[in-house]
């Protein structure tokens, strides 16, 4: 298998909709904020279930004023996915971060994402930044362990929904 990380142009417009597929929720990662410094613990569910997000049908034209896509090709077939957002803050926000379920595990993610920081860099920012449920434990340690850090969380995000009992953890990576 030979991925190669690409910028998804016009021409390659409906490559920026491949398909949400589901994942395993297995676990939370429960974030502490003690004396300036983000820690945390996970705990393990008894239960493994999965998750889906609904598929977003982003409109290329829409979105390309603000957003970079990247996307990972197996030849012509896009299998992975970032979109990147510029904004106003130092840290370009990792909009959306997705690989098919059959080429989970083989690094996507991180070539996906070290193609995002060159972007960064090159755009100006100091690094990036992006958001994972709190109970979606493989996201949250997928960030972790390509150099993320905590650096929030929002517990009132989803109040009034039918997701009311999690919560979104910030991860940041600097991208120097």
């Amino acid at each position: 298998m030979d991925i190669k990380i690409r910028i998804i142009d016009k021409a390659h417009e409906l490559d920026i909709n491949i398909p949400n597929e589901p994942f395993s929720l297995f676990g939370r990662m429960l974030p502490s904020y003690i004396d300036g410094k983000w820690s945390y613990t996970t705990e393990k569910f008894d239960t493994i279930t999965e998750m889906c997000f609904p598929d977003e049908n982003y409109n290329y034209d829409e979105l390309a004023e603000n957003h970079i896509f990247v996307g990972a090709y197996d030849g012509d077939k896009c299998v992975g996915l970032a979109i990147l957002r510029l904004d106003w803050f130092k840290y370009m926000y990792i909009y959306d971060l997705k690989v098919n379920k059959n080429y989970r595990r083989q690094n996507i993610g991180e070539l996906l994402i070290e193609k995002a920081k060159e972007i960064a860099v090159q755009h100006g920012y100091n690094g990036l930044y992006t958001q994972g449920q709190d109970n979606n434990l493989g996201a949250c340690l997928f960030y972790i362990k390509r150099g993320f850090v905590i650096g929030g969380l929002n517990t009132n995000v989803y109040k009034g929904t039918k997701q009311e009992d999690k919560a979104d953890i910030y991860f940041y990576l600097d991208a120097n």
